[in-house]
């Protein structure tokens, strides 16, 4: 079941926190396995599934990372596997970046690609950000094509998150 029907809210981006809140907390009381341990067994498991779902929604809707894969998946932007087609301009800046990383020699050069790329990282989150904003309002259509927009930049902070792992373990070896 979809998390956003399960707590009966608009598909959104930035869903209320306050609003997931309280639904957690009225749906865990209202699946807490303790009060229906009198019931039968099918109601048992069917109680437990329905828990399980409920903190697995909490621990999605409460994190805005997870929220935006959430919300790709669910329309079937993102998947496992998937090759996104990412423009060649951006896909020339990581490589030129992966290929400095590799010739780093000392921590100044070091700390110019990690400024660089905490840079870029900026950017995305600010992109991200403004595309997520006023997503609900959207019609149908608009909401289609924004959609695209926000899993271009997912699958781009995805091949940027590689990038700062290899400044990382480069990092752990200074």
């Amino acid at each position: 079941m979809n998390y956003f029907e399960f707590y009966d809210i608009p598909e959104s981006f930035l869903p209320d926190q306050t609003l997931i809140k309280k639904k957690f907390y009225a749906l865990s009381k209202q699946y807490h396995p303790d009060f229906h341990a009198n019931q039968d067994d099918e109601r048992q498991q069917e109680i437990l599934e329905l828990s399980t779902l409920n903190n697995k929604a909490y621990q999605t809707l409460s994190n805005p990372n997870r929220v935006v894969e959430y919300v790709l998946r669910e329309h079937d932007l993102i998947n496992e596997g998937a090759k996104p087609q990412l423009p060649s301009n951006f896909l020339m800046e990581m490589m030129d970046i992966n290929e400095r990383i590799m010739e780093i020699e000392n921590m100044a050069q070091f700390g110019e690609i990690s400024v660089e790329v905490l840079a870029i990282e900026s950017d995305m989150n600010y992109e991200l950000h403004e595309l997520i904003k006023d997503y609900s309002e959207l019609d149908h259509t608009a909401q289609e094509n924004r959609l695209n927009e926000i899993a271009n930049i997912y699958y781009k902070q995805k091949y940027l998150l590689r990038i700062k792992e290899s400044l990382d373990t480069f990092a752990a070896r200074l």
